[in-house]
C-alpha cells in the first residue's frame, strides 16, 4: 500500500514576526486561552505574515486575553499595537501589531468565521501550549 505523501510548506514568515505570535500565544495560554492557532499568511497576504488566532470562553475572557497579549508583547518585545478593534462588543477583538495580527474571539463568532479554514492554504507554526505539557 502506497502512503501519500504529505505536502510539506515551509514556513517564510519572518523571525521577528515568529518570535512575535509564540510570544501571543504564550500570553494568551497563560491565561487559559482556547483553541490557539499560529498561521504562516506571508505568502497568501502582502499585510502581514502571521496570524495567531484563539477563542475566549466570555466577553470579559475575550478582554482578558487581548490585554495580556498587549501587555506581553510590550513588556517583553517592546512593541506597540498599531491599530486595535473590537473593544466595544469582544465578540472579535483584532490586534495589529503589522507583521502580526492577532484574533481573539468568543467561541459563536470563531465557528461562524472559521479563519482557520478560510486560510487553510496557510502553513501552521507550531505551538504547544502548557496545558497540554502537563
Amino acid at each position: 500500500m502506497r502512503v501519500p505523501k504529505r505536502r510539506v510548506i515551509p514556513i517564510s514568515a519572518t523571525s521577528e514576526a515568529i518570535e512575535a505570535a509564540l510570544a501571543a500565544a504564550t500570553a494568551i495560554d497563560n491565561k487559559k486561552g482556547l483553541d490557539i492557532a499560529l498561521l504562516d499568511v506571508s505568502e497568501l497576504l502582502v499585510v502581514t505574515d502571521v496570524f495567531v488566532i484563539a477563542s475566549g470562553t466570555s466577553n470579559r475572557h475575550v478582554r482578558t486575553l487581548a490585554d495580556e497579549v498587549e501587555g506581553m508583547l510590550k513588556a517583553e518585545l517592546s512593541r506597540q499595537v498599531l491599530r486595535r478593534e473590537g473593544r466595544d462588543h469582544l465578540r472579535w477583538v483584532l490586534l495589529d501589531y503589522g507583521d502580526l495580527v492577532v484574533h481573539v474571539f468568543d467561541k459563536e463568532t470563531r465557528d461562524y468565521y472559521q479563519l482557520e479554514r478560510l486560510w487553510a492554504d496557510a502553513p501552521v507554526i507550531e505551538f504547544e501550549p502548557a496545558s497540554a505539557e502537563a
